[in-house]
This record gives C-alpha cells, structure tokens and sequence, in this order.
C-alpha cells in the first residue's frame, strides 16, 4: 500500500490524525532462528501475516487536539466485511484539506473501487468527493494536493487529482465538491508525481513519461487551462535523455536535477525553473572513472521486440566482448523481474553498473532483460495483462524474449538459463518447469511458489481470492507445474524471511520430491528477503556462478 506512516499533523499543527489498527483476528505466524545456538523467545518471532482470502486488519481514523483533549472518531472503519460500508477494506491515505479538513482515501478489497472521502474533524461526518472504479484495479497514488486559494473565484477550495480512467495516470482539477473540471494532462503516457504547485502564477510541475517509458523528466503545465480550448502540451524543463529525479526550491525558481542514463553515471545540475537552463553543476563524476576500468562496464544496448499480440517489449543486452569469446550465439541468462510496479529496463545507470550483469558478461555469458507485460510505467492495459493471469503470460512474454534472441543468431539454443529473485524467483522457476524445451536452467531466489501463501493486499489485487478465482492460484503456483520440469533448479532463501516465508520453497521442495525432481538448495539461516551480509552476499554470488557455469 505504500503508507508509510499512521499520524499526520495538520498543517497548523493543531491537531492530530491517527490510525488506530486491530489485529486481533489476524493470526500470528511463527519464524523459528534455526541458526542460532540457543531456543526460547529470544530465537523467534511471531509475524500477524494476513495470508490471501484471510481476514485483514480493522482500522479506525481518529483526530485529537495536540495539547490534549477528547479524541473525535470519524465515521470510518476499514476491514470490516460487516459493517456499513463494507466495501471499505483498506485505509489507503490521508491528507489534510484546508479549513481542517481531513481527506481519506479508502479501497474495497479487490481494488477496483476507491473512494476519496472528507471528513469534518469536529463531528467526524463524511462526505464523498468522487469514487474511482475499474474493473482491472484502480492503482493509489499521491498525487492528491489541496488548492490554497481555490480553483477560481466561482470554484474556492479545490484539489488535484490523479486517475488512470483514460488507461494513463493523469493529473484533473476538482472544485471543492469533487466536481472533476478537467484535466491538466492527456496522452499514452504517465504522470508518477506532482514535483510542485504555483497557484499564484498558476503553474504544476510534475515528473512523468511524455518522452517515453524508459525515461523521467520534468514538466510544466497549465493549472487553470480554458477547458473549451484543446489542452496545450506540457513544457519540458529537464535536458538530455535519461531519468531525472528532481527537488524544487521553496521560492519555485530553481531546482536540482540528479540525472544519469545508461551512458553516463549520475550527475547533479542546479537549473533555473524558467526554462530549465543550468545555473551550475553541483556534481559530476570525472569522464575517466577508475572502477569503470576495472570493472569493464560497458553500457548494455536497449532493443524493442513486438510480443504476439503487436505490444512493443523492451530488452536490454550485455553482450560478451566478441574479440574475446568469438561472435554470437552465446550461452545466455535472462535477468527477470517481471512483476507489477518494477521496471527493469531503463535509461539508467543502474542499467550499466548491474554487477551481476556485468561480471557474468565478463565470463562470455549473455545477459538479457526484458519487461513483460505486467511491468510498471506503461500504462493500466499493459500493466493490467496480469489480472487473474500470474504465470501466464508474463512466462509468456519472457519465453518470447528468449525466441527473439534465438532467432536474431544470439542465444545458444538449449543453452538459456533463467534467475531472478522474490517476484523473479517465481517467475524463473514458472518458466523453467512451463517451457522446458528453451529454459536449461534456472536460480530462483525467493519465490513465492504458491500465492495463497502470500499476503491479501498484494494478492488479491492481481489474483482476487482464493475462493473465487481457484483456476488462476492452481495454475500461477508452481507446484501445478513441477511434473514438466526437465532443467537444473537451485533453489536460494533466507530462512528468516518475513516477506516471502522460507514455507514457500519448502513447499515446492515436497512438490519436488513427490515428482521425483531433482534440486539445489541454498540456504541462509540468519537472512530475510534478500541476504545482506557482505560476506554473505559473496557466498551467493560465488554459488550462483557455481551452478550457472555448471548448468548451462
């Protein structure tokens, strides 16, 4: 969900909004340190985990006066399947409104209806300012912004606000009643945040895709544009290609852009907000960096390949130096993520200094990544493909990447192997045992093997229930598919992971066994999600490449 917190002071400081959350009905769910050389509580934990089609938390908004007082309960009780407004399961954000009201975003629990609601602090009394519904699912944002002095003189009091009902995040201007007037942005692309509001010269910034899905920029629009005119285009303010993550100063005159693309390490600019031109650099990197030497991190090459339904995919190639290892094809891995909200191709620098990437480079392996449809920043269609279909076809689409190097002469048929992590393990290990005749191998590390095993937020936001979609959790749990499974698994957890619960691989280990398949295992006892060890994180790597050099 994206909240980070449970309190939110007003913006005079008068008052305090807070949650109150009972989890009383969620059952605990016990980690046991198997590593550790003694028993007792010290050496466990108990987690109130809600598994898929469980009971959630309840959740309660409270305000109290910050010098002390009777507290006011709003009218609102979220996770209750009883109550009067039971299609109110999840307590999304809160924002305080001007006036002191308080502004909540509340979303039924398969996601495809969210209520903007505003709450009187001193009675606790509702009112509705728009419901957004979808039938794939409505994404949360924070894009809501109060307007100081009001929209215009006939509409005082109104906000900003973010929808994906034309398929793209864009950014509207509702009066106080939540009367949408219009929008302030339009196209096949996304707006990702609000950077800043000029009410006084009636101006929004923002950070978004308009140049394209592998980049971020910076833009200026219209905040009061004449809705009987066609909507200009924003202006661009950031330079060069690449993503830009950017602060703007309080007096909205300048701003600092950190930017970096896939040819260049990151940079730090003071620039003007007029028109985005460089004051002075605060930051650059030297153009002979040492450990780039080292290293040999040669920038990777961004393609498009088109999936079978026409949709445009992106891949990135770390292909091995063909002076050293001979021309293609090469004996290939595919680096997989391929879940909602993450993207892994980009314009970034983090794209060349992947040191897994690279250093399998180094050892003649090609190295491809590609995001299948699911993946973030292209849009609800796009990313909406997964709804109901985990391990269809995002497996699909990452068996389709593999083709695509088959056919253009640079992977070596028979020779493909597959890893990724939480998300990726899934996905590696679906499409080892879903397409055994293109997958040799594969490193699942994490992964969740069964998603009634994973939480009801996340879940059921893709899946539904389980007890109303029982066809997609059997066919997107990788038990249902271990029997095809022809390739070599190692299989990599933390044993202490509180996200994906180390019961995940065990479960595909007992699959495993009963198909009579064989597996490695690489086991941390005192690790979480992801190992974090140094000496740990060496260990992995060491063993990943054992097995890669061995496997494929």
């Amino acid at each position: 969900m994206e909240r980070k917190t449970g309190f939110w002071w007003s913006p005079d400081s008068k008052h305090l909004a807070f949650t109150e959350v009972d989890s009383t009905e969620i059952p605990l769910y016990r980690i046991m340190h198997q590593g550790k050389s003694y028993v007792g509580p010290d050496a466990q934990e108990d987690h109130a985990y809600p598994f898929a089609g469980a009971a959630n938390v309840k959740v309660r908004l409270g305000v109290v006066p910050s010098n002390g007082g009777e507290v006011t309960w709003m009218d609102l009780l979220c996770g209750h399947p009883h109550g009067s407004h039971s299609d109110e399961e999840y307590l999304a954000r809160v924002n305080w409104m001007h006036n002191n009201a308080v502004a909540v975003q509340v979303l039924n629990r398969s996601h495809t209806k969210l209520k903007l609601l505003k709450f009187d602090i001193t009675t606790g009394k509702r009112e509705v300012l728009l419901e957004e519904q979808h039938d794939t699912w409505v994404t949360l944002h924070d894009c809501f912004t109060p307007l100081d002095k009001g929209v215009n003189s006939k509409h005082p009091g109104g906000f900003i606000w973010a929808s994906e009902k034309t398929g793209f995040r864009h950014l509207y201007v509702h009066d106080k009643n939540g009367v949408c007037l219009g929008p302030l942005t339009q196209g096949e692309w996304m707006v990702e945040q609000i950077a800043a509001v000029n009410e006084s010269n009636g101006l929004i910034y923002f950070c978004g895709t308009l140049d394209g899905p592998l980049e971020t920029n910076l833009y200026q629009t219209n905040l009061f544009p004449d809705w009987n005119l066609p909507l200009q285009p924003p202006k661009r303010l950031t330079h060069g290609t690449g993503r830009h993550s950017v602060i703007l100063d309080h007096q909205l005159l300048r701003f600092i852009d950190v930017y970096d693309s896939i040819k260049s390490p990151p940079v730090i600019l003071l620039c003007s907000l007029l028109d985005g031109s460089v004051i002075m650099p605060l930051f650059e990197q030297p153009s002979t960096v040492p450990s780039l030497k080292k290293f040999q991190q040669l920038s990777p090459e961004i393609v498009e390949i088109t999936a079978k339904d026409g949709t445009t995919l992106y891949g990135t190639l770390y292909l091995p130096d063909e002076r050293k290892y001979g021309p293609p094809p090469y004996k290939t891995l595919v680096s997989v993520y391929g879940g909602p909200g993450v993207q892994l191709v980009s314009d970034t620098w983090m794209s060349t200094v992947d040191m897994r990437a690279q250093y399998l480079r180094s050892k003649g392996i090609l190295v491809w990544k590609m995001d299948n449809r699911g993946s973030a920043r292209r849009g609800l269609h796009f990313e909406g493909q997964l709804k109901y279909n985990i391990g269809r076809v995002d497996a699909e689409d990452q068996l389709e990447g593999a083709e695509w190097l088959i056919m253009k002469g640079l992977a070596k048929p028979g020779h493909i192997g597959i890893y990724g992590w939480s998300y990726g393990g899934f996905l590696s290990a679906m499409c080892l045992a879903r397409f055994p005749d293109t997958f040799c191998c594969a490193v699942s590390g994490a992964p969740v093997t069964a998603w009634d095993g994973y939480d009801t937020f996340y879940t059921e936001k893709f899946m539904g229930l389980p007890s109303e979609h029982p066809d997609a959790y059997e066919y997107g749990s990788i038990m249902h598919h271990t029997k095809n499974l022809k390739g070599k698994l190692l299989l990599v957890h933390g044993m202490i992971d509180e996200n994906v619960h180390f019961r995940h691989t065990a479960r595909l280990i007992n699959s495993l066994m009963a198909e009579r398949k064989p597996y490695e295992i690489l086991l941390f006892p005192d690790e979480r999600h992801m190992p974090r060890r140094l000496g740990d994180r060496i260990y992995m790597e060491e063993r990943i490449w054992d097995f890669v050099e061995r496997s494929l």
